[in-house]
């Protein structure tokens, strides 16, 4: 029943509009509490396979707050600082002190975002690859 509710809240029509939601000063917020969130997604079980991409989702909003890199839609900037601030919530859908599946949610609104922005992620780190 957990799943259904998850399933019928949790769409890309959600993470879309939710995404779009976002303010530039969130990328504010969002690296202001990097390592809360690498935190949380390296000890939570099922947000452990994000844990590199959100690295790399951190340091792409870093690249393009600084003006290092720009070459990316402001979707793309929304909706990381979207699905990595939803991370940041403790109390989202799913409230994260539910043993089991507190963290299900969280995993759910990451894996859409990464459909939104996957090839504009491999554009930035083919980006960064060539700066080093």
């Amino acid at each position: 029943m957990i799943f259904d509710k998850i399933k019928d809240k949790i769409n890309e029509d959600y993470v879309r509009k939710e995404a779009n939601k976002s303010r530039p000063e969130d990328i504010t917020e969002t690296l202001d509490n990097q390592e809360e969130i690498d935190r949380k997604m390296s000890t939570a079980g099922v947000l452990k396979k994000y844990t590199e991409l959100g690295k790399l989702m951190v340091n792409m909003l870093k690249d393009y707050k600084l003006g290092v890199y720009r070459d990316i839609p402001w979707f793309t900037i929304a909706s990381i600082v979207f699905a990595l601030l939803y991370v940041l919530n403790p109390l989202d859908i799913i409230p994260d002190f539910i043993p089991g599946f507190g963290y299900v949610d969280d995993a759910s609104v990451l894996a859409l975002a990464l459909r939104f922005i996957e090839s504009d992620l491999h554009k930035y780190l083919d980006w960064k690859l060539e700066q080093d």
